[in-house]
């Protein structure tokens, strides 16, 4: 099975259908960019490639190129037509390959075999297309950027935009009124033979050899403080300057640099993210089309194809979505055709983004999470202000100084602004919580552990985990009141659990005190802290209090049902909510968090007892949600039927997440869902296998990364372990458990055998930086 390619391939290209729908609500089972057309991208831009032969489609976004969310959140960048012209095609085919990060479409017209090949390059921040003909002078099309959407807006939300020709470059120009947004596409022909020529709205390219586009794009926003905290829409961007000289100097050096080096810078800092990890299982279903691998596997053959490739094709979109430098991926990472984008594209903090960013550390691409790290460091002072104002108006007597509350964020973020997820009752005029607690930002903060756990890199413990988990924990301490021995976060909400009506207008969040989402994810925070201040040598008064208060934060309680209670006051299950709710926020002490684990087996079971009471049927996110929880609680078998349920009921056939509409982190979730079936480390030792599921029952993956900075190798037959290896970027000592390998097992560091200690279940031993030890049966 090795060297099997992974990749996408269809016989037929994404249906003309809602090419330019207004909406995304639009429930045609064809729909040709949503279900269809396959996505690249690298960060800084996505496109969406329809593999169309009379004119091909190249959608594009750009995550700044935004209105607030009521006028529709992300915008439509550009739509980029190719007019080939080509109708009478035959021995059509289509693919996305995932190791190379390419998009391909072949064709035979006229007794000449047509070919594309298309990428989106994060060193040259370009996206570049190439056209080959097998005889020379048939390369003919018309090149025309189309901007999407334009309109007048009394409210302010006015788009306006030109398309013009200069020489061989089309260039479209504009701006989006709101935020004083500019934008600037420009798009190069280069080619061997041929005339160009200038065309209504574009390029006109005729009888050439061959021929690449090259194109560059950019707005005037910049990733800085200032934009959060200048409420002023108009000021945000003014010091700004328009786009045009950088997106100029992007084309020229890229085409300077001529499409074979653009090729290959593409693929060797492609390949340094995608490569790093091999997973397999099995090859069955990989000669088929995704299509008809996806609709087989659905109806119940065992594919394990798919389930490896799906898996390889979320690595693809983080990668594609979010790299140094850019804006971090949103809720369809950084795809969006619509002039209203679902939700807004947004970040949205009570699971989503946070779920974007779940397999960034163990599937072996820390580098993806700098995108959110920075989007953090510049909204830090915006929340900041909000922790004066959450601070101020709910709990006065706690309010000091302003800028000395900590910081916190609700449940909506843009590249422009957060909230604080407070509402006013506009009859009392009394500030009140909406969805979410004071625990949503201890679920951002997480990741931020997780990223110092994963990496053990001390700059980013001291300059980037250790200031966020302690301002966290400041306002967090200022939110909580002692009850009964407890402290408690006295407004306190299960995020989106509504006692009236469903999550429509109209419906009643259920607020409380001491919810167990705010309750875990608090502990999750001052407990991170806590470990990060011992490993610095820091103390204060923060910290002196989240050793004080760490014991009696009460985070898990058992209920009549034997569940986790959702909520202190409640007895049996389902007394309070939707019985078959989408969150499981009373599991994140599960995953992603750890307060529930193997050394607290009542808990585990009441984490068992209550995904079975709340099911496994609900939106795409949401069931990844499940499989990172049945993976955690160590039953494969369930969580596999999780990941069969989300890749046969939540996804389409171009394998994005069906939320339904397109969300990305179903397709993340689904990532990190496998790395904890295959690999855990969350509870103080490297646990490999720990939910291994029977139909996995011969298989091996390769550079998953356990905390610690430490990458695992592992091969199994029959479900049984032959051998692990692992290899040390960090250096230190090493607690590896495995129930699938028999304790009488020999261990060499670097070729010579050591001698390794049994110790509470786990094989201990020492191995320093750089070092690679193989434990074999």
């Amino acid at each position: 099975m090795a060297n099997i390619p992974m990749r996408l391939w269809y016989t037929k290209s994404a249906p003309e259908i809602n090419d330019f729908t207004p909406s995304h609500r639009n429930d045609d089972p064809m729909d040709g960019w949503e279900k269809w057309s396959l996505p690249i991208g690298n960060g800084y831009m996505g496109v969406n490639v329809f593999g169309r032969t009379g004119t091909e489609r190249l959608q594009i976004t750009e995550n700044s190129l935004c209105n607030p969310g009521e006028g529709g959140g992300l915008n439509n960048f550009c739509e980029l037509m190719i007019g080939c012209g080509h109708e009478n095609i035959s021995n059509y085919r289509r693919e996305l390959d995932l190791d190379e990060g390419v998009a391909r479409v072949f064709y035979d017209e006229s007794g000449v075999t047509y070919r594309r090949d298309i990428f989106a390059s994060y060193p040259d921040r370009v996206l570049v297309v190439r056209h080959e003909a097998s005889e020379k002078g048939r390369i003919s099309f018309t090149l025309r950027p189309v901007i999407p959407f334009l309109k007048e807006s009394e409210a302010g939300y006015s788009k306006r935009g030109e398309v013009h020709v200069e020489g061989d470059t089309a260039v479209m120009t504009g701006e989006m009124t709101y935020y004083g947004i500019k934008f600037e596409g420009r798009f190069r022909i280069l080619h061997e033979g041929g005339a160009l020529t200038e065309t209504d709205g574009g390029l006109r390219l005729e009888n050439a050899d061959s021929a690449v586009i090259v194109a560059a794009i950019g707005t005037n926003y910049r990733l800085e403080s200032r934009v959060f905290t200048e409420h002023d829409p108009k000021k945000k961007l003014a010091p700004y300057p328009h786009p045009h000289e950088r997106v100029c100097r992007l084309l020229d050096e890229a085409c300077a640099r001529g499409y074979d080096a653009l090729l290959e810078r593409h693929k060797a800092d492609y390949r340094s993210l995608m490569g790093r990890v091999t997973f397999e299982i099995s090859a069955a279903g990989y000669e088929l089309p995704t299509d008809e691998l996806l609709a087989r596997y659905a109806a119940g053959e065992k594919l394990g194809y798919l389930e490896m490739v799906y898996f390889q094709f979320g690595r693809h979109l983080l990668i594609s979505s979010s790299r140094p430098g850019t804006l971090p991926a949103n809720l369809q990472g950084v795809w969006n055709c619509y002039d209203q984008s679902p939700w807004g594209a947004g970040y949205w903090h009570n699971i989503n983004v946070q779920m974007n960013y779940w397999p960034s550390f163990p599937a072996n691409l820390a580098e993806t999470f700098t995108a959110y790290a920075d989007y953090a460091r510049a909204y830090m002072d915006e929340a900041r202000s909000g922790a004066d104002f959450y601070i101020r108006e709910l709990m006065p007597e706690n309010y000091t100084a302003p800028g000395t509350n900590g910081w916190m964020i609700g449940t909506a973020g843009r590249p422009y602004s957060i909230n604080v997820d407070l509402r006013r009752d506009p009859e009392t005029g009394a500030w009140g919580i909406g969805h979410s607690g004071p625990g949503m930002g201890a679920f951002t903060s997480i990741l931020f552990w997780e990223y110092y756990a994963f990496t053990q890199d001390e700059r980013v413990l001291r300059d980037v985990t250790y200031p966020i988990l302690h301002d966290m924990g400041l306002f967090l301490e200022k939110t909580l009141v002692e009850r009964d021995g407890a402290y408690l976060a006295k407004y306190s909400a299960s995020p989106e659990q509504m006692i009236e009506g469903r999550y429509v207008a109209g419906g009643v969040y259920y607020h409380t005190t001491g919810c167990a989402f705010d309750q875990q994810l608090i502990w999750e925070n001052q407990h991170d802290l806590i470990r990060a201040a011992a490993l610095l040598g820091e103390s204060d008064q923060v910290i002196e209090t989240a050793k004080a208060q760490i014991d009696h934060l009460d985070p898990v309680q058992v209920g009549a049902s034997g569940q986790v209670k959702e909520y202190r006051e409640e007895s049996a299950y389902g007394e309070i909510g939707e019985w078959e709710h989408r969150h499981i926020s009373h599991l994140c002490g599960l995953y992603p968090g750890s307060v529930i684990n193997r050394s607290t087996p009542e808990w585990m079971q009441a984490a068992r007892t209550t995904l079975n009471l709340r099911g496994d049927k609900s939106t795409g996110w949401a069931m990844a949600h499940r499989l990172n929880a049945w993976a955690r609680v160590m039953d494969g078998n369930r969580a596999h039927k999780l990941y069969r349920t989300l890749l046969s009921k939540g996804t389409f056939p171009n394998l994005w997440d069906a939320h339904p509409p397109f969300q990305i982190d179903g397709n993340l979730g689904g990532v990190s869902g496998v790395c904890e079936m295959l690999l855990q480390s969350q509870a103080g030792f490297i646990d490999v296998l720990p939910a291994l599921p029977d139909e996995w029952a011969s298989g091996r993956f390769e550079g998953l990364v356990a905390r610690g900075n430490v990458v695992i190798d592992a091969r199994w037959t029959d479900g049984r372990v032959e051998e692990i290896a692992l290899t040390a970027r960090h250096g230190g000592l090493v607690r590896l458990r495995c129930d699938r390998m028999d304790s009488a097992c020999a261990v060499t560091i670097d070729g010579q055998r050591v001698e390794a200690r049994h110790e509470d279940g786990c094989l201990t031993f020492d191995l320093p930086k750089g070092s690679r030890a193989v434990v074999k049966a």
